[in-house]
């Protein structure tokens, strides 16, 4: 496992912050508006935030016509699988315990890894996953019964985070000489452009103009859980080997568990405290440095 750079740490930090207060803001925001138009309104609201961002610094707009279909597949799994199955859960499931479905991630990610590419996992990084797994069962443990008869949600987040941890897995392998940024206004675009009759097709009727929550919660993921928080991820997935990186986060579900505790009055389990001490375990297993090796005698 290696160091994480100065930038990569306070990256993680903001990212983590960002995203486990989203738990909670996604749970109120889709109330009593349809999901899925939540979520690709936000999106379509996260593009001038990109295209700000590209004319600042200068990056361009332009890819390869060689690179589209390579683009489409990781946008195909990294945005719009991710996002459409995601939000469609929210309303389900309680926000701390779809953040936690939503993180079990590196555990599909470690699987792919092993399976499809051939990863080869320290006993570190095992010992990571094993952590984060038992973490999410803990998690679960007073939700089986309320589960399962919210099979539809658990479905649909397993779902999402299934196409969250192939997605990491063939951005971190992708090599489109492509800016980070552009890339993700790109696979934004290709998302939104999918993703928009499909909002219409299945919740049309429903539409209706947000209150000032759900236009809150709509501008908060525009600006930070998407253009920004997206963008930080992208970059950790790339810079850093899978399981470094989608282990890295799963303090993003912790906040999700016990912001949500506070704010929304979701009630906590011995459990939850249990879960947490495993998921720092299995943080501390890709983020603690290595022993440098014994200078030859």
């Amino acid at each position: 496992m290696p160091a994480f750079s100065r930038r990569q740490l306070i990256v993680l930090l903001l990212l983590t912050i960002v995203w486990g207060l989203n738990w909670p803001i996604l749970k109120i925001s889709v109330a009593d508006f349809p999901p899925l138009t939540f979520r690709t309104v936000s999106l379509w609201l996260s593009l001038p935030v990109y295209a700000l961002v590209l004319t600042w610094q200068r990056t361009g707009f332009a890819i390869a016509r060689a690179h589209w279909p390579r683009v489409a597949w990781l946008a195909l799994f990294n945005v719009a699988g991710w996002n459409a199955l995601m939000i469609l859960a929210i309303p389900l499931l309680t926000s701390g315990r779809a953040a936690i479905l939503g993180y079990t991630m590196p555990i599909f990610s470690a699987v792919i890894g092993q399976i499809v590419f051939r990863d080869r996992l320290s006993a570190r990084g095992w010992m990571g996953v094993a952590g984060a797994a038992a973490g999410v069962i803990l998690l679960l443990w007073n939700e089986i019964a309320r589960l399962t008869g919210s099979g539809a949600g658990v479905a649909l987040m397993l779902a999402a985070a299934l196409s969250w941890a192939l997605g990491t897995q063939l951005l971190r392998r992708s090599t489109l000489a492509v800016p980070l940024i552009t890339l993700t206004f790109w696979m934004t675009v290709l998302s939104v452009i999918a993703l928009t009759p499909l909002a219409w097709f299945v919740e049309g009727g429903r539409w209706h103009l947000p209150g000032s929550v759900t236009t809150f919660g709509i501008l908060y993921n525009a600006v930070l859980a998407l253009a920004f928080a997206q963008t930080a991820w992208f970059f950790l997935a790339r810079t850093l080997p899978p399981i470094a990186s989608t282990l890295s986060v799963m303090m993003i579900p912790v906040i999700g568990v016990f912001v949500g505790a506070w704010w929304l009055r979701e009630t906590l389990h011995w459990q939850d405290w249990s879960a947490m001490a495993l998921i720092l375990l299995a943080i501390a297993s890709v983020l603690w440095p290595a022993r440098a090796p014994s200078p030859p005698q």
